[in-house]
């Protein structure tokens, strides 16, 4: 029996102004795999990760979260339900730790005030903070340290899928390779859904169980790791990889 996908989109194409973003995309992701998504600037690869949370909409075609064709559902009650982060972080600069990663659980209010600080501590710790910083605010915290904030607070909510826009790409090549590693921890543990964008391709052959790969608002190819670096489609796949193996 096949197994159903949590994310579907069918015959998606975006087109701003006489540019086409993206074109006839169709793409079926199953619960549980880490999507890494690779291309070129300017390929679509963000437009894409918005359409998934309803954050824009398709000209053409369709996409379904959880079997739901999300335009016909409330868009703030489908957002509130997937993870999202991006390399800017975008926490409240007015909001200490402890009330950032709060910030939705309890503007959807399903758990008790106890059992959200409890869910607070044990993010801190999983994406490798000490609770002490629960009080500290966005400036007084690292380039890396406001990343595992941001980590942290898409985790608050539960998700079944978490979205992240090269959430590591401005961040030093050390504490990169950690917060790798805390994903992947994390992402094993939570048995979630990921799509990661990144431009680093060792980033992508790392983390990734399936590999996207996008140029000029194309899907290319999508495959493992093992088989894009084995049968690149073409030559721009091939180029794209270089000489990257899978660490």
């Amino acid at each position: 029996m096949e197994e159903k996908s949590i994310i579907e989109v069918k015959n998606i194409s975006k087109i701003y102004g006489n540019k086409v973003i993206l074109k006839n995309i169709n793409l079926k992701i199953n619960k549980g795999e880490f999507i890494t998504v690779i291309g070129s600037s300017g390929c679509g690869k963000t437009t894409f990760l918005k359409l998934i949370n309803g954050l824009i909409e398709p000209d053409d075609g369709k996409v379904y979260v959880e079997g739901n064709d999300i335009s016909k559902v409330d868009k703030i009650a489908l957002r509130r339900k997937i993870g999202y982060v991006i390399q800017e972080i975008g926490l409240f600069p007015h909001m200490t730790v402890r009330k950032n990663i709060s910030y939705v659980p309890n503007l959807i209010k399903k758990e008790k005030r106890d059992s959200i600080e409890n869910r607070v501590k044990e993010l801190i710790n999983k994406v490798g903070l000490k609770e002490e910083m629960l009080d500290n605010y966005p400036n007084e915290l690292s380039g890396g340290q406001r990343q595992r904030v941001g980590i942290a607070r898409a985790l608050a909510i539960n998700p079944n899928i978490i979205l992240m826009d090269e959430p590591f790409g401005a961040i030093d090549e050390i504490t990169r390779k950690l917060l790798q590693d805390e994903i992947l921890k994390i992402y094993k543990e939570y048995n979630m859904t990921i799509i990661f964008i990144t431009h680093d391709i060792k980033e992508a052959l790392k983390l990734g169980t399936r590999i996207m790969v996008m140029d000029k608002g194309e899907l290319i190819q999508i495959d493992t790791p093992e088989q894009l670096i084995k049968n690149p489609k073409n030559i721009f796949v091939k180029e794209l990889l270089g000489d990257n193996k899978i660490s």
